[in-house]
């Protein structure tokens, strides 16, 4: 059995401790502890955290390859820090039945940097009209928890409902891209100042609340759960809060781009940073922080979406939407908000780690960092600072909002059931 012997971290960010891996187990937690025959990782006191978890990845593997592949994108998470991510279901074909989620499934176990939890399409080909087979993904090897159409909205109120009503009998969760279309059509960027001014077609904010207070009333009047994916604006943050007031059954996720980047990017009409939902504003931005710090928004979700350079080498109108986040998430959210004071360390991993591990029903991670828990783990370098540089990223896009800029932190090591994935930064 492998030993790995973790000396001198301080777990969660507090106290310096050292921690025993035997197998795929955590033996020990304590000071001084004889490393014996172990491998000896020194940490010097670097933060360890339970694995992180991304509720919101595109693999774009079957069909998209030339974007990104099991393979690549799990890579990708496993230099991010995370031990599991959840693969959306927009591929080709869509993940709408249960020979496609257990294809990616099984294509995460044969060749996984990290786990790979496929989530199953709510509707059939992503067209809103008819529910996809909810049931048989669930029952299928892939065990399917998670269903969304991300990429497109299920405007439709009654196919939301029945839905919700489904996956209710088996403790599903249904995770909503909440985009009114009518609201959005021809839409490029967010609806404000600047949209006005570049002359672009403006995204509404309303386009998106309307969407999030309809379906946590069905979620309430269905005794159902409803997760919010990717949430951008103020008001969707005062209507989660309202919602969880009144105890309905939602989650909220954010993404690490929503915390730092604004709609005034724009105006260089780089198509790095055309995404789905668009940028916002400082405003905007400010409350999301504070949302996610006071618990209102629930987890940071990287909505990671690889691109082929030539769908993001053109003109803005023709520019593909969506930017990858996996190996730059935990920096992002280090400069946002632990650096600012906003959040501590075990926060973050309440955040990233904990929470998103529940939602998903993701059992072994998210676990403490004890011993008999699962040794999946993370070590975070906090005091590094150096400028994000995507020729050397694990994914197979590079389509990044933060080329040449300046992020805190860097994930040393990362451990999958015992199994060292990233060594000293590099890829094991």
């Amino acid at each position: 059995m492998s030993k790995i012997l973790i000396r001198g971290a301080k777990v969660l960010g507090g106290e310096v401790q050292d921690v025993l891996i035997e197998g795929e187990t955590i033996a020990q937690v304590g000071t001084g502890i004889d490393a014996g025959d172990a491998t000896v990782v020194e940490a010097d006191g670097q933060i360890l955290l339970p694995g992180l978890v991304d509720l919101h990845t595109h693999l774009r593997e079957p069909g998209r390859e030339d974007s990104e592949t099991v393979l690549t994108g799990t890579q990708a998470a496993a230099r991010g820090g995370f031990t599991s991510v959840f693969a959306m279901a927009n591929t080709f074909p869509v993940a709408d039945t249960a020979g496609v989620v257990e294809q990616v499934w099984r294509l995460g176990r044969e060749h996984g940097y990290c786990d790979v939890q496929p989530i199953g399409a709510v509707t059939v080909g992503l067209e809103g009209k008819q529910l996809a087979e909810l049931g048989a993904m669930h029952d299928s090897a892939a065990g399917v928890t998670v269903f969304s159409d991300d990429g497109k909205c299920v405007d439709d109120a009654v196919i939301m409902r029945r839905a919700l009503e489904y996956v209710k009998a088996f403790g599903g969760v249904v995770a909503q891209h909440a985009q009114e279309p009518r609201l959005t059509e021809g839409a490029q960027m967010n609806e404000g100042v600047v949209s006005a001014e570049l002359g672009l077609g403006g995204w509404p904010a309303v386009a998106e609340e309307s969407i999030i207070a309809r379906d946590v009333l069905l979620a309430e009047h269905v005794g159902s759960r409803v997760h919010i994916c990717h949430l951008s604006t103020a008001g969707s943050v005062e209507i989660v809060r309202w919602a969880k007031s009144r105890g309905i059954d939602v989650t909220a996720e954010v993404t690490p781009h929503h915390l730092l980047l604004t709609d005034e990017l724009v105006r260089s009409y780089n198509p790095v940073y055309k995404v789905n939902p668009p940028l916002r504003t400082e405003a905007d931005v400010m409350a999301l922080r504070e949302a996610l710090a006071d618990g209102t928004i629930d987890i940071v979700a990287t909505d990671h979406a690889p691109h082929p350079h030539e769908d993001k080498d053109c003109e803005w109108a023709a520019a593909a939407m969506g930017m990858v986040g996996l190996e730059t998430a935990l920096s992002v959210v280090q400069h946002t908000m632990v650096d600012s004071g906003l959040l501590d360390w075990a926060g973050v991993a309440e955040r990233m780690s904990v929470k998103p591990a529940r939602i998903g029903g993701a059992e072994d991670h998210g676990r403490p960092v004890s011993a008999g828990e699962p040794a999946n783990l993370t070590l975070v370098d906090p005091a590094y600072r150096g400028p994000v540089n995507p020729a050397g990223f694990a994914s197979r896009s590079r389509n990044t909002p933060y080329e040449g800029r300046e992020l805190p932190g860097r994930v040393t090591h990362t451990f999958l059931r015992g199994r060292a994935t990233v060594v000293d930064g590099k890829l094991a």
